[in-house]
């Protein structure tokens, strides 16, 4: 199975389908979205099928389609852009009979065509003319090879498929079994050539060059060099770009910017190794280093990264050259590496917020993030909320008012190399724990490792957000929110908050409003907003927004009973300019004026 068939969104239009979707996830580890109203089982739902597979193929996203092939082509068509950058495209039929890769046929989709069909005991409609004549892709080269001028595979299959041969050539050629074994039509004097090589070659008219990534890029630098500098450097190495595996460093510099910006610039990953394991190579280093081992606890950072990752079978191809700032040295391994079985990469932490819980408020951008993670920590309930999506995954469950114990520990996953999803319901940024991670970096307290990991922060639909669309426009106009637990704000700065909030005139969105404890605070909002709000102020109570038992309420503010509230409802508070109306279902909406009406040329108020 190929690294581009984890986590695949698997689409369905019918009930009919989730036995194969199903089939397919068990083997993938992806999920299943479905079109609502006909495929509720699924993971996830959708009401636009022509929106919804157009962002996840925007995306990037392997994309399986349980329909026919037609149907996806046409739902695609706006989308699709060339075959160097688009995802795989797969259409399954209904009863698995037959697998057709679409599109992204050399960037995955032929294999895992191949690898769901005999799953299913079904048939790989493989259709690139270069597989079924002669059993190889020439711009797919397998794992830990590398075709160093694709832009010319096109012109090359042409030429073959028009009955041109084959001549091989090179100085590696002894390690392409794949090509040597392959159904090609090979001719000392053909007019293509497929060249292995372990050194750079200038390819000419119809050449392909192959090389096999066995090499590894060993570095060390200051805190703060310049990328520029480094690949400078790789410059007086005199390699061949094509044949770097992966950039390895010592783990102290698994937040360097330019050691990962390196890697990006060569498309490779960046591999990292503790102090202890480098030195377990001191004896092989040709350079070692007093000064080094008194900095940083090994006698060589650049020659032991790359000893270590090309293990002892391997070799220093290039021993340590130095620039102003940094160090490079060059590892070659005996065969093709696989840089996911060495060292480790940078952790990766996604504080996701998932809205309110239901699928359908869960953005795609969060939906991936927590598919791609192999690490899910929060709130039990919270966990629960993401269903199927927490399958495949492991799971850290955290009960409430364990918030820094939880991120603390989402944060040290994270810190051994681990891609952690911290899970926050709403907006991870809003009253949530994305704030708390920043809190945890400043302050310290933290393993080195978890100082060092990479952070993005994706965000989800607010309570208060949630609460104005299932009530109409509330927020149309200037509003803040306000926290009513003191459990960790003083209340006399609550108290301070809600008097300047109500003198401002603002709409007042209360989060936390009552516990099982506190029940006055609310008590003192609405007698301190009622000194400056009318009676009639609309308040929206809104309850487990999104969720089963969903209620919604408009009340005026003279008449809000405290009772009536609870911890999973949000309450906001109109503005003296917040207004209702009602429409002829019976319900009635609440929003807050712009103030359009006093602008120049606006019907607004007129006579119908």
């Amino acid at each position: 199975m190929t690294t581009d068939f984890e986590g695949p969104a698997i689409v369905v239009l019918s009930s009919s389908s989730m036995p194969v979707a199903e089939e397919i996830k068990s083997l993938s580890g992806g999920e299943i979205h479905g079109l609502r109203g006909r495929a509720d089982r699924a993971d996830i739902l959708f009401d636009d099928a022509k929106h919804h597979i157009g962002s996840l193929f925007s995306q990037k996203r392997t994309l399986i389609g349980i329909m026919a092939t037609g149907a996806l082509v046409r739902l695609l068509a706006p989308h699709i852009g060339d075959k160097q950058t688009d995802p795989a495209v797969l259409s399954v039929a209904d009863d698995g009979s037959s697998v057709v890769p679409v599109l992204g046929g050399h960037h995955g989709g032929n294999q895992i065509a191949r690898v769901i069909a005999d799953h299913l005991g079904g048939f790989a409609a493989v259709t690139t003319a270069g597989d079924v004549r002669f059993g190889v892709s020439l711009d797919e080269p397998p794992e830990g090879w590398q075709l160093r001028n694709p832009e010319k595979a096109k012109s090359v299959m042409a030429a073959l498929l028009g009955g041109a041969h084959v001549q091989l050539g090179g100085d590696d050629l002894d390690k392409a079994k794949w090509l040597t074994e392959s159904d090609l039509p090979f001719s000392p004097t053909g007019d293509v050539r497929l060249t292995v090589s372990a050194g750079p070659v200038e390819p000419n008219g119809l050449e392909l060059v192959y090389c096999r990534q066995n090499l590894v890029l060993g570095v060390g630098c200051e805190r703060g060099a310049e990328v520029e500098e480094l690949i400078a450097l790789l410059a007086e190495c005199a390699i061949d770009p094509c044949a770097i595996s992966c950039v390895a460093s010592i783990d102290v510099k698994a937040d360097e910017a330019a050691i990962q910006q390196l890697a990006d610039h060569l498309g490779v990953p960046a591999r990292f190794f503790p102090a202890a394991r480098l030195e377990e190579e001191a004896d092989r280093l040709q350079n070692p280093s007093e000064v080094v081992f008194a900095e940083v606890g090994c006698h060589g950072v650049a020659e032991g990264a790359a000893l270590a990752m090309v293990g002892k079978d391997g070799a220093l191809l290039r021993p340590k050259i130095k620039s102003a700032r940094a160090t490079m040295a060059i590892g070659e391994a005996s065969n093709a590496l696989t840089p996911e079985d060495h060292g480790r990469a940078r952790g990766h932490l996604s504080v996701v917020g998932i809205g309110p819980g239901s699928e359908g408020w869960r953005s795609p951008e969060v939906t991936q993030l927590v598919s791609q993670a192999t690490d899910l920590v929060g709130y039990s309930l919270y966990l629960d909320l993401l269903g199927d999506l927490t399958d495949e995954r492991t799971r850290h469950d955290f009960d409430l008012g364990k918030e820094e114990d939880r991120v603390r520990h989402a944060m040290e996953l994270a810190g051994e190399g681990r891609n952690v999803a911290l899970v926050c319901s709403g907006d991870a940024g809003i009253y949530a724990m994305a704030t708390l991670v920043y809190e945890l970096l400043k302050s310290g307290g933290l393993s080195d490792g978890a100082r060092r990991i990479a952070i993005q922060v994706s965000p989800g639909i607010s309570a208060l957000q949630a609460a104005a669309a299932r009530a109409g426009a509330p927020l149309g106009h200037d509003f803040c929110t306000i926290s009513l637990s003191d459990l960790l704000t003083p209340w006399e700065s609550i108290q301070m908050r809600v008097k300047a909030a109500a003198e401002g005139d603002f709409v007042i969105a209360f989060y936390n409003p009552v516990s099982r404890r506190r029940r006055t605070q609310l008590a003192y909002a609405k007698d301190v907003l009622l000194q400056h709000r009318p009676d009639d102020t609309p308040v929206i109570l809104a309850t487990n927004l999104g969720r089963e038992g969903e209620l919604i309420r408009v009340v005026p503010l003279a008449e809000l009973l405290i009772d009536d509230v609870d911890m999973l409802t949000v309450v906001i508070v109109g503005s003296s300019q917040s207004q209702t109306v009602s429409t002829g279902d019976g319900k009635t909406w609440v929003y807050t004026p712009r103030g359009y009406a006093a602008k120049e040329g606006t019907k607004i108020g007129s006579a119908a």
